[in-house]
């Protein structure tokens, strides 16, 4: 298992992975995201902000890292972090907890970028990924209303549950 920046080549298969996500968020949940913009997922790649994980060459979870996110976290955005974001497992490799093991990459990617947290977001009503990412490891600290402006459409008139790993 290896964690890897993406590069521009992978971007199709980024967005078969935000399409298979949404199939089944589907299934799951009465909100799914709603598409991505291209040009924003570039800006990621080329800023490397936009990762994979990959067995025997093949990719198996993408995830996008960013280090500011004040739409969502507001004045605690001062903070030095690193917040995950779009994680999505390929069907074939669910159940193997990739959340975990980006917990696992993040703790010393934050260290050695000194920062002091790993942070994420979920909807605020999602009971089973607020249990789930607990399960985890993150804390859970509380459901935000966040500001709309900038955040891609799936945002709008919703709450957030947000979440922190303290790194030590």
């Amino acid at each position: 298992m290896d964690f890897k920046p993406s590069t521009i080549g992978d971007i199709d298969s980024i967005f078969e992975f935000y399409d298979m996500a949404i199939a089944y968020q589907k299934t799951k949940f009465n909100k799914q995201w709603q598409g991505f913009d291209r040009a924003l997922v570039e800006k990621e790649i080329s800023e490397n902000r936009q990762w994979k994980i990959t067995i025997d060459d093949e990719i198996a979870c993408v995830f996008a890292i960013t280090f500011e996110d004040k739409s969502i976290w507001k004045e605690k955005n001062s903070d030095k972090a690193v917040y995950f974001h779009r994680i999505v497992t390929h069907p074939k490799f669910r159940g193997q907890h990739f959340v975990e093991k980006i917990i696992d990459w993040g703790l010393p990617f934050a260290k050695e970028n000194s920062l002091d947290f790993l942070r994420m977001d979920t909807w605020g009503d999602n009971e089973s990924l607020i249990e789930y990412y607990q399960k985890c490891g993150f804390n859970f600290l509380g459901i935000i209303t966040p500001d709309y402006d900038g955040l891609p459409k799936h945002y709008e008139g919703i709450t957030l549950s947000l979440f922190q790993i303290e790194v030590k």
